[in-house]
């Protein structure tokens, strides 16, 4: 039997809908919002509602920050290492067992298709996110000591102890929502923290499953993990500007982020913040075009809805007609689909209020002169039961220079500028002009000279010649306004730990 992308559309959501869990965790519990008020969960693919979910309120979220307060100080979990380890390992087990039913949450209410979730969006973190950090647990110097200092004679001895922050915030994003939750909690967690998760509002579902696999099957105590999904922006403020919060682990836009660090500043908070990216993908004057030219696709894999994917392609003046033609054709084969289809590699992008945003950076674009090569309008028809969603052309931009808007602005979307470069020096300079820091990568004959490229660019990562930085044990953040501070890695991992020293007779 031929599955239509109608009934691969409506079969999956449906499933997801009666798999759903709706209820916030809060000290333990399960439970719907004190106000008893919900909020929609919308398909991406087909604009139809899926379900809903508890809305959070100002008591809610009290509530959270109170357990996880109350945790932190009278629980043993910020001393106990050896429970901590188990109840990761236990969270990591009962994330297997529901492995397929986060992979259809992922893409009913992410809209990603389906082959992203044996990359980025599942398998890949769902294989060391938590299990890397509960690993640290055992192998991390907790203490080291100084030996003597030059104080009060050689019987004066010194010991340096790191100790959890205290109670961590961890406000995610929509695109990657599993692998980001992932990543927070899990370090947050093995370094003795406790949390309050606020998912993104236009995926709950994950992060609420989550919490329904921490209260049913690990012996995590109750307040050390909470999850409160709101769609109220006000409501969600309240857990950067609590005192009782000691820190905010947050990814998302720039200008969020900015935010998020001077409300936090009021109580001197630390702030962890993987924010904005406006990547490039740089072809040196060696490379094999040919050779390179797939890796151009990458903006329109999740509807190039990542941080770090690389919207900018620096190509050699020479070689600009060329690598602008070829893009094209590439871009022209990619079309929008089902996310639930195995073949689809563009599915829709998360809303229409994004969707819309897109659009107007193409028609301000193409209203200062900009070549829109092909793309920048939504497909003339879409597969029967789709006609919903929120789908966009792949899109090739040329005709502007590296200030422009397009150029210069984080767009979210499927969405490729192409830019000439005379030389090297020139290249390395447009790769670097960017308020952003946070990835991209090089492509050269040589290792060698795609190494010295990448060293010289202002960015958190980087990719040479087809390599991926990516894995629970890399560091990942950016420079500029890319953000504050490294997720996961030794670097993330720390981040979530005071130093004290002590003296001692």
């Amino acid at each position: 039997m031929t599955v239509t992308a109608e009934s691969a559309s409506a079969a999956l959501n449906d499933r997801a809908r009666h798999r759903a869990e709706s209820r916030m965790l809060v000290d333990g519990e399960l439970r719907e919002a004190l106000s008893g008020e919900t909020f929609a969960n919308l398909s991406p693919a087909t604009g139809e509602v899926l379900g809903t979910t508890a809305a959070g309120g100002a008591e809610d979220v009290d509530a959270a920050i109170t357990a996880a307060r109350r945790a932190f100080d009278e629980t043993a979990w910020s001393t106990d290492r050896a429970l901590r380890r188990r109840c990761l390992i236990q969270l990591q087990e009962a994330l297997e067992r529901d492995r397929d039913a986060l992979r259809e949450e992922i893409v009913a209410e992410v809209g990603a298709p389906l082959m992203t979730t044996s990359m980025a969006q599942l398998e890949w973190p769902l294989s060391d996110a938590l299990t890397y950090p509960a690993d640290l647990i055992d192998e991390f110097e907790w203490e080291r000591e100084l030996g003597p200092g030059t104080a009060f004679g050689g019987d004066n001895l010194r010991r340096v102890v790191k100790e959890p922050v205290g109670v961590v915030a961890a406000i995610t994003p929509w695109n990657f929502p599993v692998e980001i939750v992932l990543n927070k909690l899990g370090p947050a967690l093995a370094t003795g923290n406790t949390v309050v998760l606020k998912p993104d509002p236009n995926t709950p579902w994950t992060s609420t499953r989550i919490g329904r696999l921490i209260a049913e099957h690990t012996d995590i105590p109750a307040g050390v993990v909470n999850v409160v999904p709101t769609p109220d922006n006000s409501v969600a403020q309240r857990l950067v500007t609590d005192p009782r919060v000691d820190m905010v682990s947050f990814t998302g836009s720039t200008d969020i982020g900015r935010l998020i660090a001077a409300r936090g500043a009021e109580t001197l908070k630390r702030v962890f913040l993987e924010l904005g990216g406006k990547s490039a993908m740089v072809i040196l004057d060696d490379a094999d075009i040919d050779e390179v030219l797939p890796n151009t696709a990458q903006v329109c894999m999740h509807a190039g809805q990542g941080c770090a994917i690389n919207t900018r392609v620096l190509v050699p003046a020479a070689r600009f007609d060329d690598v602008v033609a070829k893009v094209a054709d590439l871009f022209g084969m990619i079309l929008p689909g089902d996310p639930a289809l195995a073949e689809t590699f563009l599915g829709p992008v998360i809303n229409r209020k994004q969707r819309d945003r897109i659009l107007g950076f193409v028609d301000r674009a193409r209203a200062s002169g900009a070549e829109i090569v092909t793309g920048g309008t939504v497909p003339e028809s879409l597969p029967p039961g789709l006609e919903g969603g929120n789908y966009l052309m792949p899109t090739v931009i040329t005709g502007v220079d590296n200030s422009h808007e397009i150029a210069q602005h984080e767009v979210f979307g499927p969405v490729a500028v192409i830019l000439p470069y005379r030389d090297e020096v020139d290249a390395l300079r447009i790769a670097n002009d960017s308020s952003y820091g946070l990835s991209g990568s090089v492509f050269s004959a040589t290792r060698e000279r795609g190494m010295a490229f990448a060293a010289r660019v202002r960015s958190g990562s980087m990719n040479v010649n087809g390599g991926l930085f990516y894995g629970a044990d890399s560091p990942y953040g950016g420079y500029k306004s890319s953000g504050l501070g490294r997720q996961c890695g030794l670097e993330g991992f720390e981040q979530h730990l005071e130093t004290k020293a002590i003296g001692y007779r």
